[in-house]
């Protein structure tokens, strides 16, 4: 019976990596697989990062080229801060791409994984002079707690990293104006959790503008408080968070739809 413990799944190709790599390397795959569930992918591009938490300064990263339905533990890249590669591989990296995550890697120790997505909603929340407007439960999270950047072309010069990491703050999630979005998290889970919240917030408040009708906000206290239990509960000072529980229902839905992504 194939248990649901990604730690449990070394075999095959898992044989080459150290138990905690092959653990981090199942997981990130599965992330890859639930951006892709959800649509928030761009053809071949986009990333999500991940720092080895038992080796600093080296990061897991899809191949350059293959879809977000095709990553899988073991074909993860293994890379440095610079983009650099560190282990024989037959593939290659979007060294561009990683600028924007190197950028925040650099300079934020708690952002283990990056997260970047260009989805409809969220690169049109990015457009929009108001920027991100949190409406529901879910999106309070971000109330007051969302960075910005302004667009200034393809992500490919190094002298722009600085302003990206000034920008970023210590906010947890971030929008790239005129381009997409982007969260961080201490975890794999933690990231993509922040992105399913800050995905679906930009869904809803395309929405509910599209009604044409008046929005209603909740007061600004009562936001404020909402995003500070928020953040409670991410520092686990919350014993009703659900983080383990909820990381193993997304993995779950990965293992019934995309079972590969394991190998």
């Amino acid at each position: 019976m194939k248990s649901d413990n990604p730690s449990s799944a070394r075999s095959g190709p898992g044989n080459r990596f150290s138990a905690s790599e092959w653990q981090a390397r199942v997981e990130l795959a599965a992330a890859y697989r639930i951006v892709h569930h959800y649509g928030w992918t761009d053809l071949i591009y986009n990333h999500i990062s991940y720092e080895l938490p038992d080796n600093p300064g080296t990061y897991l990263i899809n191949p350059f080229g293959l879809a977000y339905n095709e990553v899988t533990a073991s074909n993860l890249v293994r890379i440095d801060i610079d983009g650099n590669l560190l282990s024989d591989t037959m593939y290659r990296i979007n060294r561009a791409g990683f600028v924007i995550h190197s950028a925040i890697h650099r300079v934020r120790p708690d952002a283990r994984c990056v997260l970047h997505t260009h989805s409809r909603a969220g690169a049109a929340v990015s457009c929009l002079a108001e920027g991100f407007v949190p409406m529901t439960q879910g999106g309070m999270q971000f109330y007051n707690r969302v960075s910005y950047h302004d667009f200034e072309g393809f992500n490919v010069n190094l002298d722009e990293q600085e302003r990206l990491a000034k920008n970023m703050g210590t906010n947890h999630a971030f929008v790239l104006r005129n381009h997409g979005l982007l969260t961080v998290g201490p975890t794999i889970h933690k990231a993509l959790q922040r992105m399913i919240y800050l995905e679906q917030a930009c869904e809803i408040q395309i929405d509910a503008w599209q009604t044409g009708h008046r929005i209603n906000l909740p007061p600004p206290e009562v936001c404020e408080a909402t995003a500070a239990a928020w953040a409670a509960r991410a520092a686990g000072k919350d014993s009703n968070a659900s983080d383990d529980i909820e990381w193993a229902a997304l993995l779950r839905l990965a293992d019934r739809l995309y079972p590969d992504y394991r190998y």
